[in-house]
């Protein structure tokens, strides 16, 4: 078939095939129906678990739903100004204008959002369908067939690209031959939610002599603890975990018995940190925990894979409906396999911190006197909340702008037809060129990308302090978010680099 053919009609099941339906499964089979694109998601559950490993995300997560406008659907979201690096506790508040994270959403509450958004766009979503195997051929076919097996017996589907977002144990990876280096796992950790045993709230832990323990309430009678034991070796992961076994080990922490209480569920994890040494291999692509596996901190794994799929999933639909050239699609590893670096640099370092036992204490303690300063404050708040990310496209563009690959953050803007604001702008999932100086010339350079980059004439509303924007007569922003150009009527040349780069050639 032609992959840009509108009706979907030939001989692929999809222009798509997206394995493992967690959040980053969903939030990419969200983004490439935004963009057109056909998309199967297979899961090998039949129904999700209700278990929540995760409970919220960070800012720049939030930043990514809500330009879609997918925070109403999860209520009014707690959030809050206090966060911490390996247990060394910081105000978000010295980041100027960022919002928090939000705070206390289960993870399947998460997943059960996204499913029904990709659900409501059009993703085919086939639960109880397992991934087998990787056809050969992969690297250099135009297509990808997978084989999968399901309720009704073992199938075959077909579809221009394969995306494994099928956690850390990923078996699309595995079958792709995914180089996947990094540090095995070292020692065992323990997550419950338990019921009955009303805990003292610990919810940015508490370290002790024999190890680390967290404890959150998480509605009436249930509490979830996490429980970091010193000394205790991983674990298999077909090993078998009884609630008895993270009560003893609570205990030996807290000296607190909590045998009388039960466990609606338990789950053990590790400190193994890897990562994907290449994001795509052909026509194969890995998104979330599938490339990159670290110790679990502030919820950054789901929030990193979150912003995996924000970045990949219009530049994949792009390419799919005919839009854009293959090669736009190498700059999801560009940008996204550096964030992943960062983070297991991230999480290690907060591992030694807080998990590091008597030997760390001196570190813990130089940590707590650096945090008093606010320069230390602003870069570790960046680091954990994701919003200190700027991609380094400037290179590709000759576009040297300070706005140039960052995100641009939620502004009011004021125009002809009233307010609106950058986030609304970006619902579609669209490219959005913002003319902030009502100038004829950058809307004519770029009126033959209608099709793909809304135009918006607008003025921003002023803020406090120092505004990005001032000094920009025009804005040119991608469907993820991130400035592709910025600059005025002297610089039409950089914006119709920035165009073709991002958004293919022009139409006619």
């Amino acid at each position: 078939m032609s992959l840009n053919s509108p009706d979907g009609a030939g001989t692929l099941d999809a222009d798509v095939i997206v394995v493992g339906a967690g959040p980053a499964g969903l939030m990419l089979a969200g983004e490439l129906r935004l963009g057109g694109a056909r998309v199967i998601v297979t899961e090998r559950l039949e129904r999700p678990t209700g278990q929540s490993r995760g409970l919220g995300f960070t800012a720049r997560a939030m930043e990514v739903f809500d330009q879609r406008g997918l925070l109403p659907r999860f209520g009014d979201p707690a959030t809050s100004p206090m966060g911490h690096f390996g247990g060394v506790q910081f105000d978000y508040t010295v980041l100027d204008g960022a919002h928090f994270g939000a705070r206390g959403i289960p993870q399947s509450q998460t997943e059960a959002v996204l499913e029904e958004w990709a659900t409501e766009l059009g993703a085919d979503i086939r639960r109880g369908w397992e991934f087998v195997e990787l056809a050969e051929g992969f690297l250099d076919g135009d297509e990808v067939g997978i084989t999968v097996r399901t309720p009704d017996g073992v199938q075959r589907l077909r579809a221009a690209y394969l995306v494994g977002c099928d956690g850390g144990q990923s078996a699309v990876r595995k079958a792709a031959g995914f180089d996947f280096p990094g540090t095995a796992a070292t020692r065992a950790m323990f997550l419950a939610d338990v019921v009955g045993c009303d805990l003292r709230p610990r919810f940015l832990g508490e370290r002790l002599p024999h190890g680390m323990v967290m404890a959150a309430p998480l509605g009436e009678g249930v509490d979830r603890v996490i429980v970091c034991p010193d000394g205790t070796p991983a674990r298999e992961r077909d090993q078998e975990l009884t609630f008895a076994e993270i009560a003893d080990a609570w205990q030996h922490i807290t000296g607190e018995d909590i045998h009388d209480g039960d466990a609606e569920w338990v789950s053990s994890f590790t400190d193994a940190t890897r990562q994907a040494s290449e994001y795509r291999r052909g026509r194969v692509l890995l998104v979330g925990d599938a490339a990159h596996i670290h110790l679990p901190a502030g919820g950054q794994g789901l929030s990193t894979g979150v912003q995996d799929a924000a970045n990949l999933g219009w530049k994949l639909a792009d390419v799919v409906r005919g839009g854009a050239p293959e090669g736009l699609l190498d700059s999801y590893h560009a940008e996204r396999h550096p964030v992943g670096a960062r983070l297991l640099m991230n999480t290690r370092a907060q591992g030694t911190v807080f998990l590091g036992g008597e030997e760390a204490d001196p570190l813990r303690e130089l940590f707590t006197e650096l945090i008093a300063y606010d320069d230390v404050k602003r870069h570790l708040a960046g680091v954990v909340s994701g919003l200190d990310i700027r991609y380094d496209i400037a290179e590709a563009t000759g576009d040297a702008h300070p706005l140039t690959g960052r995100r641009l953050g939620d502004r009011l803007l004021i125009g002809a037809a009233g307010e609106t604001r950058t986030t609304e702008l970006l619902h579609p999932a669209r490219g959005v060129l913002l003319d902030l100086s009502d100038d004829p010339e950058i809307r004519r350079a770029a009126v033959c990308y209608l099709a793909r980059v809304r135009i918006t004439t607008a003025v921003p509303k002023p803020v406090d302090g120092e505004d990005p924007l001032s000094g920009a007569s025009a804005v040119l922003v991608r469907p993820d978010g991130y400035v592709a150009w910025a600059g005025g009527p002297d610089d039409l040349a950089g914006l119709t680099r920035a165009l073709r780069r991002w958004f293919g050639a022009p139409a006619s």
